[in-house]
């Protein structure tokens, strides 16, 4: 039996996308409607699935999966941009439901 939950909850919205966002990065408000490439520590809103004509098409909730720093418990686990292009661990970082992780990847439900 085979396990997925890609498409559950999906929700995308549009934002103006700085000039390094791309496809797959981890992305935080810098301005009314715009979103910048998120740094390690920072809070994030989703992770972008699309970049076209400088808008980005970023995920808000539903199942992610995203590269990790190192494994994160699964659970109800604070999370925090690792880099732009991965999470961690973070005690004070938002909490989300973690169902699925490794030493390097992590999924969860924003």
């Amino acid at each position: 039996m085979n396990v997925d939950f890609k498409g559950y909850g999906e929700n995308v919205a549009t934002f103006i996308a700085d000039s390094g966002v791309a496809v797959g990065n981890i992305v935080k408000l810098s301005d009314n409607f715009k979103v910048v490439n998120a740094a390690s520590g920072d809070d994030f809103i989703g992770v972008c699935v699309g970049v076209r004509s400088g808008y980005a098409a970023v995920q808000l909730s539903g199942y992610v999966e995203v590269p990790a720093s190192a494994q994160i418990a699964l659970g109800r686990t604070g999370i925090a941009a690792a880099s732009a292009t991965a999470v961690a661990t973070a005690q004070n970082g938002t909490k989300f439901r973690v169902i699925y992780s490794t030493s390097n990847k992590v999924g969860f439900i924003l």
